[in-house]
């Protein structure tokens, strides 16, 4: 994160800029732990347990059929 300060008319002007840290999500679950119904596939909803899978769903999910299964899952840990 950077800052700037600068001498206005109305005073100072403090400007912030950059991106934040990144957040911390932990170690990734155990498969089992999102696939909360145990049916061998992770849904988009229990996916959202952890949002880095979250955001990458559609990458995870490398056949398209809007679930991801066990080796999907792994194949997605490897490439992280």
């Amino acid at each position: 994160m950077h800052t700037t300060t600068y001498d206005t008319r109305q005073g100072e002007l403090i400007v912030h800029w950059g991106q934040p840290a990144p957040r911390s999500y932990g170690p990734p679950p155990a498969f089992a732990q999102l696939d909360r119904h145990g049916v061998g596939y992770i849904t988009s909803d229990e996916a959202d347990a952890y949002p880095p899978l979250a955001n990458d769903f559609i990458y995870a999910d490398t056949n398209r059929d809007g679930r991801i299964s066990r080796a999907e899952y792994e194949h997605w840990l490897k490439s992280r």
